[in-house]
């Protein structure tokens, strides 16, 4: 029986099918258990009552408290004026904001929150 020369082409094409799927499979297993915190926070947060979009009774401003802890702000025409992240304990909400700025707020209900003098609404 006549044996074909192997080439080196061949040889790397046969390995990347050997070793192609299990990289990606590896990568995606610690890429996935490398924030345990981070997907614990979001599944609790994503069941909180306060997670969701809040408004001015004018429209003008409007937060979208995040699950992953963070919030996105529109101001007017604006679509992210603002973002940063916030914590919730009790009915207090304590925002960061990515430039440095701090502020806070009182939830007095399921549906409305006070910030900064203004009476948001939840959307």
């Amino acid at each position: 029986m006549k044996r074909r020369p192997v080439t080196i082409s061949a040889l790397i094409l046969g390995s990347l099918y050997v070793i192609g799927p299990s990289i990606a499979v590896a990568s995606s297993e610690v890429s996935t258990d490398s924030k345990p915190e981070q997907r614990s926070m979001e599944n609790k947060m994503t069941q909180h009552p306060y997670v969701g979009m809040w408004v001015t009774d004018g429209g003008h401003i409007r937060h979208e408290l995040l699950a992953n802890g963070r919030y996105d702000e529109a101001r007017g025409t604006r679509r992210t004026a603002y973002q940063g992240r916030y914590e919730i304990k009790g009915n207090h909400i304590d925002y960061w904001d990515d430039t440095g700025f701090t502020a806070d707020g009182t939830f007095v209900d399921e549906n409305t929150l006070h910030h900064g003098g203004m009476i948001f609404r939840r959307q």
